[in-house]
């Protein structure tokens, strides 16, 4: 399932490429033919993820509310000019200290090349460093040029096109068309037009998201729903009612890096440890939209740093890791279940 990066990263695609636009609306499966037709022909006004949930605004105080959930994606295609954030991910970025551009710095590769060259890394290209697993792909989303690129848990990058717009891939629930540029959703867990009362009724049940509110307001309001529940501490990050974004992957790596017990209940998690975890997942979502990878790794010398932006294998302490020797103490990765999701932790260091 897409964890609150990713949805971050979709909506700054449909803000630099679709709002202020026309938007033409279809339902190519069928299935949400009455919802695109309320959206056709209107214009896309604003693009805003919420933790794991994405609200696209259009006019006449519609909204689309989309959560992808565990099958859902949207693939973009045609000219699609990628967010200086993301374009900016090929740089030496991932570490403490090394942040990318700003959202409102400029043009992606302009902004992006300007940043890498104060930082004296070298030139873009030289620095891109493409995941083998696709969990971030720049090729793909520099831009402008006409091609295809799917963006869920992990961006990919597919063929060029021959034609525009391209003719829909799969059941696809909703196409929202510019003249230059297409979104095609499937698989999604909710998709469904709402208005601003239902829109605020929605995210009124979410827990804070930092990359919108990283206020002390937010960080007590966390720290409270954390400290007054019986609830394991590894079920209540993953609880979207009381923090947003977070998935199974930073889950693992927050509570390793915090070596916090998974199992401590939240009543017992020590007030600056339960502030702890707030800022770190600031520090790691704002990392993860910038890079476009789940990085949760510092430190790392030049060398473990390509490796660990190639391959996820190489920057997680524990996600995935059942079986192998803890990176600091050496003791066996255990994988257990626990609310029907998987959970990674060292049994020494997270004792």
């Amino acid at each position: 399932m897409p964890e609150g990066h990713s949805v971050h990263r979709i909506a700054r695609q449909f803000a630099r490429n679709f709002v202020g636009r026309q938007i033409s609306a279809s339902s190519p499966q069928g299935r949400f033919a009455e919802g695109a037709a309320l959206l056709d022909g209107r214009t896309m006004t604003a693009a805003r993820a919420v933790g794991k949930q994405m609200f696209l605004e259009f006019g006449d105080d519609l909204w689309l509310r989309v959560h992808l959930g565990i099958y859902g994606a949207w693939d973009f295609a045609g000219d699609i000019t990628a967010d200086a954030t993301i374009r900016s991910a090929g740089g030496r970025m991932g570490q403490t200290n090394q942040r990318g551009t700003d959202a409102a710095a400029g043009d992606g590769d302009d902004a992006a090349a300007d940043t890498l060259g104060r930082q004296g890394e070298g030139t873009l290209d030289e620095l891109a460093i493409d995941d083998a697993d696709g969990e971030d792909s720049i090729s793909s989303i520099g831009a402008p040029r006409r091609s295809r690129l799917r963006m869920s848990e992990q961006e990919k990058e597919g063929e060029e096109l021959t034609e525009f717009p391209p003719p829909p891939v799969g059941a696809v629930r909703v196409r929202l068309l510019t003249e230059t540029a297409v979104a095609d959703l499937r698989g999604p867990t909710a998709c469904e037009v709402l208005d601003p009362a239902q829109v605020a009724a929605v995210i009124a049940k979410l827990g804070p998201d930092p990359l919108l509110d990283d206020s002390a307001e937010a960080e007590q309001r966390f720290v409270d729903a954390v400290r007054k529940k019986p609830t394991v501490i590894a079920l209540l990050l993953m609880d979207q009612s009381v923090v947003s974004g977070i998935g199974n992957v930073y889950r693992a790596e927050m509570l390793f890096r915090a070596r916090l017990n998974p199992h401590t209940p939240g009543k017992l998690v020590p007030e600056e440890t339960a502030r702890a975890l707030w800022r770190d997942w600031a520090y790691l979502l704002d990392l993860g939209v910038r890079t476009g990878q789940m990085m949760t790794m510092d430190d790392l010398s030049d060398d473990d740093y390509v490796k660990a932006m190639a391959s996820r294998a190489d920057r997680h302490w524990v996600y995935k890791r059942e079986g192998l020797p803890c990176r600091v103490c050496g003791t066996h990765i255990v994988l257990e279940e626990l609310g029907g999701r998987k959970l990674y932790w060292c049994p020494k260091d997270q004792a």
